[in-house]
């Protein structure tokens, strides 16, 4: 049977990741994003790769209503959508007092605002169907307060507190909720959160399609939290048992640019 997932984020990134890899099961696409330029050229890539239909969806969903309007849209169309991976989201690098405070609420709009709008409308029909996988893409952000970037941080924690909490709701309904939480991934989150100089993306990092790639098979699998890399597996765990003011200046410094 043929699937349709939902990806947000989809211009860049894990977001084209996502895509591909879902393409390449067969599986229809809706995706979502504001740079509609780049998800058509993705559209015409994967349409003449793969026998699959794709719908292109041009939307700021840092926007209130950005979510419903596409909801229903798609319940104009009659696209019944199985899968949704909620991936739009972006950071931002200074210190609070510092910060464009319209910026700081885009910020939380999309990355926690969307999708969590986006998971209660969806959520209905998937529990109906008795089938259906929700992926939220948090961070290992998740797992410490993050000075100098607190708010994107936050947001992270929100994300992997939800998922979590749902993902226990959900069982015996036939729907799962996977947060995934990658480590710093060679995207364009880098430059958009002014990061180019920061530690956090020092040596080798890993590539979108590698983490795009272990996200999807988390998801399938109904796995409930996954974390990319072993490095970041022993990081998230290791600070459940350190001092939290230890750990707050040690993620300060890890974000500290040179």
């Amino acid at each position: 049977m043929r699937r349709t997932v939902l990806i947000t984020g989809a211009s860049n990134g894990l977001g084209v990741e996502f895509a591909k890899i879902h393409a390449a099961k067969g599986d229809n696409l809706v995706l979502v994003a504001r740079g509609k330029d780049k998800m058509n050229l993705l559209k015409t890539e994967i349409e003449k790769r793969h026998n699959v239909s794709v719908l292109v969806i041009g939307r700021d969903l840092s926007e209130p209503a950005a979510a419903k309007t596409i909801f229903n849209e798609l319940k104009t169309q009659k696209i019944k959508v199985d899968y949704l991976i909620n991936n739009a989201g972006f950071g931002d690098f200074g210190n609070f007092e510092n910060s464009n405070w319209e910026k700081q609420l885009q910020m939380i709009n999309l990355n926690i605002t969307a999708l969590a709008y986006f998971t209660r409308l969806f959520l209905p029909d998937m529990i109906k169907n008795k089938y259906g996988k929700i992926m939220n893409v948090a961070s290992t952000a998740a797992f410490q307060p993050g000075p100098s970037m607190s708010v994107y941080f936050a947001t992270k924690a929100f994300v992997l507190s939800f998922s979590e909490a749902i993902a226990n709701e959900l069982k015996g309904t036939g729907v799962t909720v996977t947060a995934l939480c990658p480590g710093a991934t060679a995207t364009g989150f880098k430059t958009a959160a002014a990061l180019d100089n920061s530690n956090l993306f020092k040596g080798t990092i890993a590539t979108s399609k590698s983490v795009a790639e272990f996200g999807y098979k988390a998801m399938m699998k109904g796995k409930t939290v996954v974390i990319h890399g072993l490095m970041n597996k022993f990081m998230a765990f290791s600070v459940r048992f350190a001092p939290r003011k230890l750990v707050t200046a040690l993620t300060r410094l890890k974000l500290k640019a040179n």
